[in-house]
């Protein structure tokens, strides 16, 4: 390939990857989970209590509300842009914890239902490194919370590179 070639294929990357479009639903993608999950207990509030109790967290009925709505608004920081590293964080450290206490597949017998839960448990991490991803990526420079400033290292408002 030559060098105009690479420089083509990198404009027309450029371009397509920094559409807004394609810059917001990898975000609403990652946060998918926790935009179904809480929708599913508003729907059925009684089975997200006995999720709570099945894991051992009380009060159920509180903890319960308390996820739903930290689930949806922590998504949508992340989505909109407000405040993205902080949502980004935040669901970071929820999905690693969340993960530790129902995917313990170390404490499961041998077979495969141990190799589901270690395969989920390593998903989940996973997840958490990609919001530890997305904040790493909108913090640097940011000095303000308005979603028009620095998204993933450019300014959203031109489109310049910033990192």
């Amino acid at each position: 390939m030559n060098t105009n070639t690479i420089a083509i294929e990198q404009g027309l990357a450029g371009r397509l990857l920094s559409a807004p479009a394609l810059r917001t639903l990898p975000l609403l993608a990652l946060c998918a989970a926790y935009i179904q999950g809480p929708i599913v207990k508003l729907l059925d509030f009684s089975g997200a209590i006995a999720e709570m109790e099945h894991f051992g967290l009380l009060p159920a009925p509180l903890l319960a509300a308390a996820i739903i709505a930290f689930e949806l608004a922590m998504s949508a920081l992340i989505v909109t842009g407000y405040w993205r590293w902080i949502g980004a964080l935040a669901l970071a450290v929820f999905t690693f914890g969340a993960t530790w206490i129902a995917l313990r597949y170390w404490d499961l017998p041998p077979g495969p239902t141990q190799s589901m839960a270690m395969n989920a448990f390593f998903e989940h991490i996973g997840l958490a490194g990609a919001f530890v991803f997305v904040a790493a990526n909108d913090l640097p420079g940011r000095r303000t919370s308005g979603a028009a400033k620095h998204r993933f290292g450019r300014d959203a408002a031109t489109g310049i590179h910033r990192g």
